[in-house]
């Protein structure tokens, strides 16, 4: 058996269809499901029932398809090593990124790293924390970049920075005069969120839970994106809170409206997530010395300290 007859059956054990796993090897059907048939000739089993529909594994291809798993896993990991070897850093890497987070930092370092390794050919995907999980145990993302920690077994986070939460309150509002606010002075029910599903809009909630901040059980406004939920408070329907590096796209005028909170600051803890297996790290290690030094310098430009969070999602 080879390499990529395991491959061909890892693919059609995810979908559970042949002709669909055959598009994602971009190879013909006919040719997927004759090395598979090869696969099972050799060693006299059947991997998958293919009386079922979808197609399902027998119970000796559960078993079959778990060591294949490893064995694709180790092969790759010998590439892996003869580049690392080689100090050759390039080849195909598959990013997922938040959407809280894509918008300010993707231009923050995407064109410094470009520039540094240019035969990294960079694959980057807008995604929620539970479809980059997905794709990360299955195979289909080399790394992320979310809020942490996901406290996934089969996951490592190597944290890239805090980003400290800023208080975006506009003219004429009540705790308008105060220099810097505290946790204890939100009141949740004036607060714009964004939309269920963002791990920041979690994050608030959490952060006024465990506050004692006043909380009700309505919401007036919630929202997909920071720019709407800015707009909607300068028309006078409440508050919101920000992550840093997004507070330093706003105009002059909207920066007037911006608190910070006093110490310890709360914040948000984001890292570079990836599998325990290691594959790639070569390049997760030249994202995270990129994206650290960017982030950083941007920050203590700003004056604002990085500091542990006060909530962590």
């Amino acid at each position: 058996m080879t390499i990529t007859q395991l491959q061909y059956v890892l693919a059609v054990a995810e979908h559970r269809n042949f002709t669909l796993a055959a598009e994602k090897c971009f190879v013909t059907q006919p040719t997927l499901s004759m090395q598979i048939q090869k696969i099972e000739e050799e060693l006299k089993i059947q991997i998958f029932d293919r009386t079922k529909k979808p197609i399902q594994l027998t119970d000796i291809g559960e078993k079959i398809v778990a060591q294949a798993k490893n064995i694709v896993i180790e092969a790759d990991r010998i590439k892996d090593i003869v580049e690392h070897q080689k100090g050759f850093i390039g080849g195909e890497f598959r990013l997922g990124i938040i959407p809280t987070i894509m918008p300010t930092l993707l231009p923050m370092f995407l064109n410094n790293f470009i520039k540094k390794y240019p035969k990294v050919k960079l694959i980057i995907e807008e995604l929620n924390t539970d479809e980059i999980i997905n794709r990360l145990k299955n195979g289909h993302l080399d790394a992320a970049i979310a809020s942490t920690p996901l406290q996934e077994e089969k996951l490592k986070e190597i944290v890239l920075y805090y980003e400290p939460f800023v208080a975006y309150i506009p003219e004429n509002h009540k705790i308008k005069d105060k220099v810097e606010i505290e946790i204890s002075d939100l009141n949740i029910e004036d607060i714009l969120l964004l939309q269920d599903g963002h791990c920041f809009r979690d994050g608030i909630l959490n952060l006024c839970k465990n506050s004692g901040a006043d909380f009700g059980n309505t919401f007036q406004l919630e929202s997909g994106s920071f720019e709407t939920l800015v707009k909607l408070a300068n028309e006078g329907l409440g508050t919101t809170l920000l992550p840093f590096l997004h507070t330093l796209d706003l105009n002059e005028k909207d920066k007037k409206n911006l608190y910070h909170f006093v110490e310890p600051k709360p914040a948000r803890e984001i890292s570079l997530i990836f599998p325990k297996t290691e594959l790639k790290i070569h390049i997760i290690d030249a994202l995270k010395n990129t994206i650290t030094g960017v982030v950083k310098g941007a920050i203590a430009f700003h004056n604002v300290q990085i500091i542990s969070p006060l909530s962590k999602k």
